[in-house]
């Protein structure tokens, strides 16, 4: 059933504008799925579904694969993040990094996708996203390197 549920979700997506998870829902369950807003949550985050521009221009969840050259494309998460983040701080080896509301999630996707090996963990709020460096050096490094980002 999960299996189902998450390749309709990737099948929406594509299909139709979908801004927020609530809309997800609902075409989730206007197609037979009864979901809760929590496994909503958690199958973006397994699709590493970021909120971006398509092709057409519309804001909306795509799917990683789907915003460029794969889920490698910097380009498409630099935007994101240049468009999303207020600051970068670092302190030992923890690094905070401040969003505007409701961008956390989207730019936390971003930063996993990136620089996913030069970190033990992220953890994403509304406003805020906590990365977990393995030293004090690598939380420096990363953060200077986020910080040109935007």
């Amino acid at each position: 059933m999960k299996e189902n549920r998450l390749e309709r979700i990737l099948k929406i997506i594509s299909e139709k504008v979908i801004l927020t998870q609530d809309d997800l829902q609902e075409e989730l369950k206007s197609q037979g799925f009864n979901v809760t807003q929590s496994t909503i949550s958690r199958d973006i985050k397994r699709l590493r579904l970021v909120k971006g521009h398509d092709a057409n221009g519309n804001y909306r969840y795509i799917s990683a694969a789907s915003a460029g050259d794969g889920a490698r494309d910097i380009s498409h998460y630099r935007d994101i993040f240049s468009k999303s983040v207020i600051s970068v701080e670092h302190s030992l080896n923890d690094i905070v990094i401040k969003c505007y509301n409701g961008m956390a999630s989207s730019v936390c996707v971003a930063v996993d996708s990136v620089f996913s090996g030069r970190m033990l963990g992220t953890i994403a709020g509304d406003d805020t996203i906590f990365i977990i460096a393995k030293s004090a050096e690598d939380a420096r490094s990363l953060a200077d390197e986020l910080k040109s980002f935007f």
